[in-house]
């Protein structure tokens, strides 16, 4: 056997056994899902992920090598118990780093010129950006009350109408100023009380700067935090903007891709990618509330975040 003949062989067992595993934990994870939109979502994901798998058994078979099989050793074994006991949420954001690493592996493949005609190099390309669009689907699916944490969530309730996004934000700034500021101020006033004998003079004044330097540094996080949250937003919207300045026939595809997981049909997806792609400012906006869930109405402005934080 040639050296690149074995080395091709590797590389399609790999992708084989990648897009096996994933459809199977797509179909394990279907399986134990009550939503039927959701169960409809990772159903066709496993469908998408059998036919990847399918195709790379077809070129090891015109290799001469038969495809392997599937490992059924403790570590798989545990994977597939920990994904049913962690609970769906996080087997959904496991699986949103491997769609992320399949689509790398993809499209370092196909940069080094593996396959040996244009078509190949094609259903790489093709197959990267199903990838890239379960990787975005399952984005959107994960964002649970568990994984938010509490300040994740009362955003998330309050960012469930457009006015909750552009006036709300304050609210959850407000409460946990609120929150943080009593506990350090009490902290400092119980430490001076009892190292004063209860001296009330010297606990109004241990008070007083307590309250300054709370207020102080809960203005200063909470203006940092939305001005570097904004800063990451537009970051993101700089580079969909260029991806789709660079690639607008990609970005299309990759768009009528996400709509097709959402359950629309083919013909219908594509269409309306299109219909979008006609308005580029639309389509970046869209293409980058699909894969982070963020629009420019999530950010509250940081100044009055910061006044409400330290007036709290």
């Amino acid at each position: 056997m040639k050296p690149e003949d074995a080395k091709a062989i590797s590389a399609l067992q790999a992708n084989w056994r990648a897009e096996r595993e994933t459809a199977l934990v797509y179909r394990d994870l279907a399986a134990n899902e009550a939503d039927e939109k959701r169960r409809g979502i990772l159903l066709r994901m496993a469908e998408a992920e059998e036919r990847h798998a399918l195709r790379w058994e077809g070129k090891l078979q015109e290799l001469g090598a038969p495809p392997p099989t599937l490992p059924n050793d403790w570590k798989h074994r545990f994977n597939r118990w920990w994904n049913r006991a962690a609970g769906t949420e996080v087997a959904i954001r496991r699986m949103e780093a491997a769609e992320d690493r399949d689509k790398e592996r993809y499209q370092a493949q196909r940069a080094a010129g593996f396959g040996a005609n244009e078509d190949e190099q094609e259903f790489l390309r093709r197959t990267a950006l199903e990838e890239k669009a379960h990787s975005r689907i399952l984005n959107t699916m994960g964002a649970s009350p568990v994984s938010l944490g509490p300040k994740g969530l009362l955003d998330s309730i309050l960012k469930r109408e457009r006015w909750h996004g552009r006036g709300g934000g304050w609210v959850g700034d407000a409460i946990y100023g609120v929150n943080d500021g009593l506990g350090a101020v009490f902290g400092i006033v119980s430490g001076v009380a009892g190292a004063t004998d209860n001296q009330q003079h010297y606990i109004l004044i241990a008070g007083l700067a307590g309250m300054m330097a709370s207020a102080l540094s809960m203005g200063a996080g909470a203006y940092l935090a939305n001005k570097s949250e904004r800063e990451i937003y537009e970051a993101e919207i700089a580079r969909e903007k260029a991806e789709v300045e660079e690639n607008p026939e990609e970005e299309i595809e990759e768009m009528a891709l996400f709509y097709q997981l959402q359950g629309f049909a083919p013909e219908e997806s594509q269409r309306m990618a299109e219909r979008l792609a006609e308005q580029p400012e639309q389509m970046v906006q869209a293409m980058a509330q699909n894969e982070l869930g963020l629009s420019q109405h999530h950010f509250p402005n940081q100044w009055t975040s910061a006044f409400s934080a330290a007036l709290s």
